[in-house]
Parts: structure tokens; sequence; C-alpha cells
């Protein structure tokens, strides 16, 4: 494996990256750091936790060289809020020996007056969210005309997820002689195609088959009837495993609240929540709050499943299958990273088995099935609870199946047969008895 030294990084780069710990670079960084610093355009995908951040942000670094003019020479855009501060840390730890300027821009309360300031005394690289880069554009504050180089992290969930057109709105502001960097751990060919869009004969670097979860994470599954029940097995969890430092993902914002209120009750105050409704301090000091160990669990919904870094996260719980495969992806790279091992345990309902089997399909692999623990309630249910059950069971049997027609008309005809032969039946002694 080549060091850093034999990638060519300067010494300034070295001692901050001696600092942070980081002594060899992973595959990603080997690869990409030489292309990027020649200024080929490259689609990286990787695993999550694989270093994706140091692998563009030191050939930004490189050649940039110091700090200069009064707007931005790089942007890098990425989908959440949370991503956005945390890019911003690792560029200022890994440039710390440098005069370059950095910031983050993104939305929330009170923060677009600072980003204004902030702008005005200078930039070279800003990190953030598409929507609050053309904000900042539009009204001038944010000049584009110097960017060389533009970097899309997440790319997948940024274009898939409806930031395409901010995205194109950008590319119509900046220079059309730049370089382009996209990273991401999965890739689907529709998000390929918009691609070429706006790269010119791209390198491809691919370090792991694609939507590959990271080696280390041990993934397992047990399959529940109802909420409650994954409720109970989740306490029973966390009584009778080594769970240190646990994520739980949940699929709606109702799920986490309910979750977070139930074990913060019960485990005094080792639990926050983190959702879109949260504001951008409460979010911040969640994650912080986690990062810094001062609380045991943190219940989220997807907004932080893409890029977070969190160390020594042991579990990862899927309380709910996530709507999309690759969001699985994600969820259990938060665990298993800088090479420790981690543990992904999935909790998945009767009509979460097809969300099931197509993370299988997508990763190649199957969760190891558990059976589950005595002693865990399972036929408790919340009122509408199991009608709710029976027509997600419908629209599942639907999706594969088009001319399935629904449990409730299979249910009608049955109904219709039992009428017809009790009729059937009831003319047949009718005849009789007139003989």
């Amino acid at each position: 494996m080549k060091g850093f030294e034999e990638l060519k990084i300067t010494r300034q780069y070295l001692n901050a990256l001696e600092d942070l710990g980081f002594t060899e670079p992973t595959p990603i960084q080997q690869k990409v750091i030489p292309l990027a610093k020649s200024g080929s355009d490259i689609i990286g995908i990787a695993q999550t936790g694989t270093g994706k951040t140091a692998a563009f942000l030191l050939p930004i670094f490189q050649r940039l060289k110091c700090a200069s003019g009064d707007t931005p020479r790089a942007i890098i855009m990425v989908p959440s809020r949370e991503l956005v501060m945390q890019v911003v840390d690792h560029a200022k730890k890994m440039a710390k020996y440098t005069d370059f300027r950095i910031m983050g821009v993104y939305g929330g309360k009170g923060s677009l007056q600072t980003q204004r300031d902030e702008l005005s005394q200078g930039m070279d690289i800003v990190v953030g969210t598409p929507g609050r880069f053309m904000e900042l554009y539009f009204e001038q504050f944010l000049v584009l005309k110097k960017v060389n180089i533009m970097v899309i992290d997440e790319a997948d969930r940024m274009m898939d997820m409806g930031f395409i057109n901010q995205i194109r709105s950008i590319l119509e502001v900046v220079p059309t002689k730049r370089q382009n960097l996209l990273f991401s751990a999965t890739f689907s060919d529709y998000v390929e195609r918009l691609t070429h869009e706006f790269l010119e004969f791209p390198t491809r670097v691919e370090i792991a088959p694609q939507a590959t979860p990271i080696h280390l994470v041990t993934q397992r599954m047990y399959k529940l009837p109802n909420i409650k029940s994954k409720i109970y097995l989740l306490d029973y969890l966390l009584h009778n495993e080594q769970i240190d430092k646990v994520m739980v993902f949940c699929k709606t914002k109702l799920n986490a609240e309910t979750i977070s209120k139930y074990f913060g009750r019960k485990m005094e105050g080792q639990v926050r929540v983190l959702h879109g409704n949260k504001g951008q301090n409460n979010r911040l000091n969640a994650m912080d709050a986690f990062r810094n160990e001062e609380i045991r669990m943190l219940v989220a919904t997807d907004v932080a499943s893409r890029g977070i870094d969190i160390p020594e996260v042991t579990h990862v719980i899927n309380f709910d299958v996530p709507i999309l495969p690759e969001d699985y992806v994600h969820r259990i790279g938060r665990t298993g990273r800088a090479g420790k091992s981690g543990v992904a345990i999935t909790f998945a309902s009767q009509p979460e088995m097809y969300g099931v089997k197509k993370i299988e399909k997508l990763i190649g692999a199957h969760l190891i099935q558990e059976t589950l623990p005595e002693g865990v309630v399972t036929d408790e249910f919340f009122p509408g609870e199991q009608q709710q059950i029976a027509r997600e069971l419908d629209f599942q049997k639907k999706k594969a199946d088009p001319t399935y027609k629904g449990a409730f008309h299979e249910k009608k005809k049955k109904i219709e047969k039992r009428i017809f032969a009790a009729k059937k039946l009831q003319n047949s002694s009718g005849k009789k008895k007139k003989r």
C-alpha cells in the first residue's frame, strides 16, 4: 500500500493527516488522488466510511495551492446541512497549516445573514446544499465565475431525490472549463445517464461492487408482526447484547418520536431524536451529544443515514425497513467504520419482507434470520394496525402481480360463493318438498 508521501501530498497536509491519526491512504484515496490532481473528471464509487471526503479534499488543496481572491474557486455540494458541517470540519482540520478560507452554506433560521457576512469577507472553498447555493447566488453574495473545481458528494441522493433541477441551475452559472468530481456509495444506471450532462470523459473509480455493505458489519434480521413487538425486542436487545452506542433508523417521523419518548423515559436522558422537523440547533446538538458519547442512542429518520461520520457506533438497528433499498447500505454504513467491526440488525414485519428481498438482491447476500427471543410479546397491536398491515400486504401483492385485485375482492368472492351455494341448497330442498 502506498503512503501519503508516495501520493505526492505536500508537507503541510501530511502534518495535518498525522495530527488526525491518518497514516495510510484508503483504496479510494490511492486511486482518486493522483487522477484528481491531474484535473480529470471522476466518478468515484466506494462503500461509505472508506475515506471519500479526503479523496476529494486533498486534491482540491493541492490544485488551489493557497488562498487567493475574494470569490470561491471550489464548491462542494452535499444533500444535508449535517453533511455540510461534517465536510467543513474535515476540510478545516486538513488545511490547518494553510491559509485557506473554508465555509459552509445551508438552510435554517438565523443562518442566512451570518453566511452573507462570511462570504463578503472572501472564501476559497464553499461547501453547501444546492438550495442555499442558489439562494445566495441570486442575492449576489455568492459569486461563482472563478469556480474551477466542483464536487458532488452523495451524488445518487442529490439527483435521485429532487436536487437535479437545482444542480442544473448551478451548472448554468459556473464556468464551463472546470473539473467535476462525483462520489457515492451507490450509483444507479439512471443517475449515471444524468452525469453525461456535465461530465467530460470521466474516469470511473469503483473500489467495491455497487451497494456492497462494508465487510466488517454483521447483518442480522428478526421477523416481527407489529410495532409493539419491535419495541419490546429493541428493549430486550438493549439489556441483553453489548450495545454501547446505537443508531436506530425509522422511515417515519412518528415512529422516531414514539421510540425516542418510550426509551427516553426508560434510559433517563440517554436518547435523542433526529428528523426533518427538528430545528437546526436541536439537530446539531443531538449529533454532538451522540458523537461525544453523552448519550447511548440516537433515533433518526434517513436524514442521518448519508455520509455522517460518527466514530465508535457499535450497532445500527433498522426499526423499519427503508423504502429505498439503497438507503439500507447507507444506514448500516454508520457502523463498521475505520477498520472496526459493527452489527446491523433489521426488524421486518410481514409487508416489509418485500423490502428485505430487494435489499438482499441489491447487496448480493442474505440477511441472517434470527429466532425471536423467549418472552418478547408479539400479540399486541395498536388500534387499526392490523388493517394497515393488511392494506400494505395488498399493495405489495398488487405491485408484484398487477392482476391481483386485493384481499377485499378475494373475501367478497368467497362470500358470494357461500351465498350461491346456500341458495342452491335451499332451491334443491324446496324442490324435494314439492315432490
